[in-house]
């Protein structure tokens, strides 16, 4: 039964859209158009899979199992349609070298590996040379002329320092809870009505710092019982009852490693998003694969 005759691309870009915006209206706004045709395209798409790849929700949507796992094949397919219609093929081929980059624990973890599998498809000669680091690492890198690029949390760079930046993802920040907790009940949750209850905090990418910050901006504090930098720790925690947390959506998956339901809610409070760059040092002339590298992830990123 060929299904992918009754499926377009139009269909894919606006399903995506609303997969990584959770709410049809923002979905609507990202690709430009109305949200009936967003809304439409879903429901077309589920009537063509015979599978409901949304949940309907008070505050927007959420995949499904099915949902989650007809995205990543969406994904798929429209990245691979932007990178052979955006790369010059007969010259990437060609292009030979090595690129020193250095990346963080978020980066590395969530965002890069598709990417690197789409660079090499199109500069299978290009070698790149990736660093685990952290982001004072990265810094001293650059500046060193050890590394060509840098892949972090853009926002936690030192304003001070000189770098030419380039903000590839903005990832925005969401609350995570167990299923049936008490918060999921509520109409609009806030950063007061998630206090009186047991936080675990992540202190990967510097996540301490940065949920301290803006808590601290809002006049209160978490009820932290619990640090940790393992993600499956945390995942496992949440979704086990010992508490709840706050982070982006890059990071969420819906279920722990034990097979445990874990649920995604906005927060009222202004929380800014984690945002995920690029810096390199402006006094040094990249190499052609690191240009090559730095081009493609500005052009992967829109």
């Amino acid at each position: 039964m060929a299904l992918h005759k009754d499926i377009s691309m139009r269909q894919l870009r606006y399903f995506v859209a609303a997969a990584e915006n959770s709410q049809f209206s923002l979905a609507a706004s990202a690709v430009n158009v109305s949200q009936s045709a967003v809304t439409t395209a879903v429901s077309q798409l589920e009537t063509t899979l015979a599978v409901r790849l949304f949940e309907r929700l008070p505050h927007g949507v959420k995949l499904t199992a099915e949902g989650h796992q007809f995205y990543h094949h969406a994904r798929h397919i429209l990245d691979t349609l932007q990178d052979a219609v955006s790369q010059p093929l007969f010259q990437s081929h060609a292009l030979t070298g090595q690129a020193r980059v250095g990346a963080s624990y978020a980066v590395l973890g969530y965002y890069l590996p598709t990417l690197l599998a789409r660079f090499k498809r199109s500069y299978p000669q290009i070698d790149i040379d990736l660093r685990d680091m952290d982001r004072p690492s990265i810094e001293a890198g650059i500046n060193d002329g050890t590394l060509e690029l840098g892949l972090t949390v853009i926002s936690n760079v030192d304003a001070a320092q000189p770098f030419e930046r380039h903000l590839l993802m903005r990832s925005p920040r969401q609350l995570w809870l167990p299923s049936a907790h008490p918060l999921l009940a509520a109409e609009r949750v806030t950063l007061a009505d998630i206090a009186p209850y047991p936080y675990i905090l992540a202190t990967v990418d510097e996540g301490e710092t940065s949920t301290l910050r803006y808590w601290r901006a809002a006049g209160l504090e978490p009820n932290v019982v619990f640090k940790t930098s393992s993600m499956e720790s945390l995942r496992g925690l949440v979704a086990h009852g010992f508490g709840v947390t706050i982070l982006s959506d890059m990071l969420y998956r819906g279920w722990s490693l034990e097979g445990r339901k874990l649920e995604a809610r906005p927060v009222a409070d202004a929380i800014p998003p984690m945002e995920l760059g690029l810096i390199w040092s402006p006094e040094e002339r990249l190499s052609p694969g690191a240009q090559a590298f730095r081009q493609f992830l500005v052009s992967a990123a829109g």
